[in-house]
């Protein structure tokens, strides 16, 4: 995908207006100053929690990974189903979901 910010009008027109920062060799997508989502190679992920998380499980989602020396870590941003970029309406759905992730508490870590 190209760095053309309006590459996403249609797919969130029913979500509502986003803005993409660079970060991390892709961009993070805003909904005003929360992060919902990543484009990281060409592929969009969105937040997850508990609350959502299943819902990409179900339909075999994988999670954003990156490897840091020899460790690989998965995040909490899943990647969306492809069946969902042709449909804007369910789409927003998810992306509604995601930003209620993203402004959810985060859990306590235990120590």
């Amino acid at each position: 995908m190209k760095r053309d910010p309006s590459r996403f009008d249609d797919l969130f027109q029913e979500f509502g207006r986003i803005t993409l920062r660079r970060m991390f060799g892709g961009e993070g997508i805003y909904a005003g100053e929360q992060i919902i989502g990543l484009v990281v190679d060409d592929r969009l992920y969105l937040k997850t929690t508990e609350g959502n998380r299943a819902d990409y499980l179900a339909e075999g989602c994988k999670p954003f990974s990156f490897r840091r020396g020899k460790k690989i870590t998965a995040t909490s941003y899943y990647a969306v189903p492809e069946r969902l970029l042709d449909e804007p309406e369910a789409f927003a759905q998810w992306a509604r979901k995601a930003q209620a992730a993203a402004l959810a508490p985060k859990p306590r870590k235990k120590r």
